[in-house]
C-alpha cells in the first residue's frame, strides 16, 4: 500500500489532480493533494505540504510509504517539506520540472525568460521571509497557456477547465530562495519527463555524456526516469497514464542512467557526437586559434584562397563539458570531410550553455566567422555555415540579412525554434518567421525520422514556412536515423545523406564532391 502526496504547480490547485488521484485510488493507493491556497511565501507553501505529509503519515500503517509528487513549481515546496520530513518520504517524484537545489528560486519554474528577468529585477531575492514582493502572477488567458508550457495533448475541454480553475500565483513564493539542510538529498527520486515539452530520456543521457555535474549526481540505482508523450499538464492530458507511471515509480521501476565509460575506447552512452564519425575521413591536422579550429587542405597556403565551411555545434552544452564541442568526433568529422574536398573546415566553441544564451552564442559565431574570413587562406566571398541540433535557432539572423559572401546554410537534425518549455520568445531566433518572407539563400536540411516529436514539430513548421515563402530549402531525409545519428547510425543511407548534404554545400561554394552513382541518382 502506498500513500501519495500530490503538489500542484503554477496557477493550479487540488482540482487539477482529480483524475490522476482517482486512478491511483482505484488501484488501492491512498492519495492526499496539498492545497497551497493563497499563501504568499514559499515557507508558507512548504508548511502546507508538511501538513499534508503529516496527515498522510497519520493514516499509514506499517509497510506503507509516502511518495511525494511535485509538478513544475510544486517541486519547490515539495522538496522543502521533504527536507523537514525526510524520515517519512520513500520517494520524491518530479513531474515535468527541472532539478532543484538549495538556494534555488521558484522563479525558475516561470518559463518565459523576459518575465523571469523582469520579476527578478523588480523583486527582492535576498532571502527575506516573504520574498520581498507583494502581488501575484495573473491567470493566463485560455490562448496564453502555451507560454507556460506545451499544451500538447490537452483537449479543448481540458484547456477550458485549466483556465476556469486557475488562480493567480503569489509572487513572493517565487522570489524566496529554497533553503535545504540536505536531509532529503539522498532520497530515491523519479523524474517524469514530458516529451512534448522537449524533455526526453535521450536528452538527459546526452547531458550526462556532456559531463553536466547535476545530471551526473543522478547516476544512482535509486534514481529513475519515465517519459510520457504529452505536454506540460499530463494530469489533464493523460491522467491514467500518469497514475500508472506514479505507481511504477513507487515500485522502484523506471529507466536508470548508466555512468559514462571512463575507458576512452568504450562508446559513451547517450551521445552520438562523442562516438566515431560514420565516414572514414583523412587525418587532417587542426590549427587552433583561440576558440576556433581550422582544418586546412594540403597546399591551401600556396594556392588560391579556399572557401570555408563553418561547423556550428548545438546545445545547450554545459560550460564544464569536456571535450568541448569543437573536439567532438562528429564536428571534427564534418570539418575534415570538407577539407578533404578542398574547403577549409572550421569548428568552434560558442557560449550556448543555456537556452537563454542564444544572443551570446550568436555574437560568438559572428566573431568567429569574421576571424575566419580575415584569414588570408580563406576566400572571404565563399563561406557556408552548417548548424547542428540546438544550433538551429542561430540560423535566423543569417537568413534574415544574408551577406553576399554567405553562399549556403545547412542544418542537421536542427531544433528550428525554441521548444515550449524553454520560455525563450526572442523573435531574433525563429527561422520559420524569416523564411516565410522568402529569400534566395540555399538551405540544406538533414531531417531524421527518429526525432523527438517536439523537435520534429519545429522542423515541420520551418519547412512549411519555407514552402509558403518560396525560400529554397532542400530536405534530405534519413528515415530510420536518430538525432545525432553520425555516431549512432552507420548505415548506407546515413552515410549517403552526409555525403549528399556535403555535396550540396560544396556545390554552392564552387567545389565538387566525388559522388557514387547511387548518390547521383538521388540528386
Amino acid at each position: 500500500m502506498t500513500e501519495f502526496v500530490l503538489v500542484p504547480g503554477l496557477f493550479t490547485g487540488p482540482e487539477v489532480w482529480r483524475e490522476t488521484a482517482g486512478a491511483l485510488a482505484a488501484e488501492g493507493a491512498r492519495v492526499h493533494v496539498a492545497d497551497l491556497g493563497t499563501a504568499t511565501s514559499l515557507e508558507a507553501h512548504i508548511a502546507r505540504v508538511v501538513e499534508a505529509i503529516d496527515t498522510a503519515a497519520a493514516d499509514t500503517v506499517e509497510g506503507q510509504d509516502i511518495v511525494l509528487v511535485g509538478h513544475d513549481y510544486g517541486v519547490y515546496p515539495a522538496l522543502g517539506a521533504a527536507d523537514r520530513r525526510a524520515e517519512r518520504i520513500a520517494r520524491i517524484v518530479y513531474v515535468d520540472s527541472g532539478l532543484v537545489q538549495d538556494g534555488a528560486l521558484g522563479l525558475a519554474a516561470v518559463p518565459d525568460q523576459e518575465l523571469r528577468e523582469r520579476l527578478a529585477a523588480e523583486g527582492d531575492t535576498d532571502g527575506d521571509t516573504d520574498g520581498g514582493t507583494e502581488g501575484a502572477l495573473p491567470v493566463p488567458a485560455r490562448e496564453e497557456w502555451q507560454r507556460w508550457g506545451s499544451t500538447a495533448g490537452l483537449s479543448d475541454e481540458a484547456l477550458t477547465r485549466l483556465t476556469a480553475h486557475a488562480s493567480p500565483h503569489p509572487l513572493g513564493t517565487l522570489l524566496q530562495p529554497l533553503r535545504l539542510t540536505g536531509a532529503a538529498q539522498k532520497l530515491p527520486t523519479t523524474g517524469v519527463l514530458c516529451a512534448e515539452s522537449g524533455a526526453t530520456i535521450d536528452a538527459v543521457r546526452m547531458l550526462l555524456s556532456f559531463g553536466d555535474p547535476a545530471i551526473q549526481a543522478l547516476v544512482r540505482p535509486d534514481v529513475t526516469f519515465f517519459e510520457l508523450p504529452t505536454g506540460h499538464w499530463p494530469m489533464l492530458s493523460c491522467p491514467a497514464e500518469l497514475a500508472d507511471v506514479l505507481l511504477r515509480a513507487a515500485a522502484d521501476e523506471g529507466t536508470r542512467l548508466e555512468p559514462v565509460a571512463e575507458d576512452e575506447s568504450a562508446e559513451p552512452a547517450g551521445s552520438g557526437y562523442l562516438r566515431p564519425f560514420l565516414l572514414d575521413v583523412p587525418e587532417i591536422p587542426r590549427e587552433r586559434h583561440g576558440t576556433i579550429d581550422l582544418y586546412v587542405p594540403e597546399g591551401a597556403a600556396a594556392g588560391e584562397p579556399r572557401p570555408a565551411i563553418v561547423i556550428v555545434h548545438g546545445g545547450p552544452v554545459p560550460e564544464a563539458a569536456r571535450p568541448t564541442p569543437r573536439d567532438w568526433p562528429t564536428m571534427v568529422g564534418y570539418a575534415r570531410l570538407a577539407a578533404s574536398h578542398g574547403a577549409i573546415g572550421v569548428t568552434l566553441d560558442h557560449r550556448l550553455h543555456a537556452v537563454t544564451a542564444y544572443p551570446a552564442a550568436a555574437d560568438d559565431l559572428a566573431a568567429a566567422v569574421a576571424e575566419v574570413r580575415a584569414d588570408p587562406r580563406v576566400d572571404a566571398d565563399r563561406i557556408a555555415l552548417w548548424f547542428f541540433s540546438g544550433g538551429g535557432p542561430l540560423t535566423a539572423p543569417w537568413l534574415s540579412e544574408a551577406p553576399p559572401w554567405l553562399r549556403c546554410v545547412a542544418a542537421s537534425y536542427p531544433i528550428m525554434a525554441p521548444l515550449p518549455g524553454w520560455g525563450v520568445n526572442d523573435p531574433r531566433f525563429r527561422p520559420a518567421d524569416v523564411v516565410a518572407r522568402g529569400g534566395t539563400l540555399p538551405f540544406v536540411l538533414i531531417r531524421v525520422g527518429r526525432e523527438a516529436s517536439a523537435v520534429a514539430a519545429t522542423v515541420a513548421e520551418f519547412v512549411a514556412a519555407a514552402a509558403a515563402g518560396g525560400a529554397p530549402v532542400e530536405v534530405i531525409d534519413v528515415p530510420d536515423a536518430p538525432h545525432a545519428f553520425e555516431g549512432l547510425d552507420h548505415s548506407d543511407r546515413a552515410r549517403e545523406a552526409v555525403r549528399e548534404a556535403m555535396g550540396r554545400v560544396l556545390d554552392s561554394l564552387g567545389l565538387t564532391l566525388k559522388l557514387t552513382p547511387k548518390l547521383r541518382t538521388t540528386r
